[in-house]
């Protein structure tokens, strides 16, 4: 996460799953979970942002880099796989997940893990006026990867999930970046499942006792900001604060400080 080649370090999960990581820096842990196809390349530069304060763990959820997979897929699965990096972390971690990771995240503390610090960025999940907003199409998914249709599954995440326009996704059909996103096109299935249509648990989340924090982006939808404070609202103590940034996104340079005051002081 640094300027140098990261040394990847490997951990067992409880189902016997090996799961990639990478540290940098120096202080109290941070894992960072990623969210729909992002493995610990994409969380990489808020590592670096963080590794001044912190010891960060980017490391790749199951399936995804250089990281395995068991299936059938199950979310405790991979609350195992955040537990075992926590414990290679030391036994206990500030956390920070995104999209999907967030709510993985959020899940995994409100089951008990060690966690210290609690920080969910945008969180999909839809409440009030903007529930059935994005539809759920866990199913859809699953039968685009059991027929090996990756680029299927792709355009039918971006499209139905991510609300890009069609001629958005023809432009990015022509790009590098399409190969990218077809070769971890077999766990969008597992972020869908995660999300579980968007649903907020919220008397799952009433169970988290770490210190909450649930950050969104001035610039993104409000379907989304409403659902990440909505998530804080639903944790013991849960703050939310809203950021400079573009969609769905804040930059490292924004974000970082906020994490560093939150999680520090």
């Amino acid at each position: 996460m640094s300027g140098t080649t990261p040394v990847v370090e490997q951990v067992r999960s409880a189902d016997g799953t090996p799961i990639a990581f990478e540290r940098a820096g120096t202080g109290p842990a941070m894992v960072l979970v990623g969210g729909a196809f992002n493995d610990r390349n994409t969380t990489r530069a808020l590592g670096a942002a963080l590794a001044p304060d912190f010891t960060v763990f980017g490391y790749d959820r199951r399936g995804r880099g250089q990281s395995g997979d068991t299936l059938p897929y199950e979310i405790g699965r991979e609350i195992d796989d955040l537990a075992a990096v926590i414990a290679a972390a030391g036994g206990s971690a500030a956390v920070y997940g995104v999209s999907s990771g967030a709510i993985l995240a959020a899940l995994a503390a409100a089951q008990g893990l060690p966690v210290t610090g609690l920080v969910l960025f945008e969180p999909p999940f839809q409440v009030g006026s903007h529930v059935g907003v994005r539809k759920d199409i866990t199913a859809q998914l699953i039968e685009l990867i059991a027929a090996d249709d990756r680029d299927g599954a792709v355009e039918t995440f971006l499209s139905v999930s991510v609300g890009l326009p069609a001629e958005a996704i023809t432009g990015m059909r022509a790009q590098p970046v399409w190969g990218a996103l077809t070769a971890i096109a077999h766990t969008l299935p597992y972020d869908a499942i995660v999300s579980a249509g968007g649903r907020l648990p919220a008397d799952r989340l009433a169970a988290i006792t770490a210190p909450t924090l649930a950050v969104d982006s001035t610039s993104s939808p409000q379907w989304l900001r409403d659902g990440s404070r909505a998530a804080a609202e639903a944790v013991p103590g849960g703050r939310s604060i809203s950021l400079d940034g573009g969609y769905h996104e804040v930059p490292p340079a924004t974000l970082a400080p906020a994490l560093r005051e939150f999680l520090l002081g």
